[in-house]
């Protein structure tokens, strides 16, 4: 039996100014690819409560929004990533990849180490 595969789930933590991870992430990408905070929210399982506040905790991270939205109305609300958003995004997902990459020989032979499970138990 081969060993799983490791997931690599990265949090970036910046002291005093909060963090973003793969949540943070995900939002930020659903957003970008609907254009609406609450389809990002509903598509991830999140009330849109939650959603607004993770787009409130990131705005406020940040010198510039990275996220705009406009209420909705005649035509319609929604929201999209500003310049600084699609930047930090991009950012973060570069800095995955190359945790992935340089962790995947390490991940392996730990993975290696991992006691066999019978019957997926």
């Amino acid at each position: 039996m081969s060993s799983p595969p490791a997931r690599f789930r990265l949090r970036l933590v910046f002291d005093g100014h909060g963090m973003i991870g793969p949540g943070k992430a995900e939002l930020l990408g659903r957003i970008d690819d609907t254009g609406s905070i609450a389809a990002a929210g509903r598509a991830m399982g999140m009330s849109y409560k939650r959603a607004w506040l993770l787009v409130e905790t990131l705005n406020a991270m940040f010198r510039e929004p990275v996220v705009e939205s406009a209420r909705g109305g005649p035509r319609g609300g929604g929201a999209r990533l500003t310049d600084t958003g699609r930047a930090v995004l991009a950012a973060y997902l570069e800095a995955v990849s190359a945790a992935e990459s340089a962790g995947a020989g390490p991940a392996d032979r730990i993975a290696g180490m991992l006691r066999d499970m019978a019957d997926g138990k």
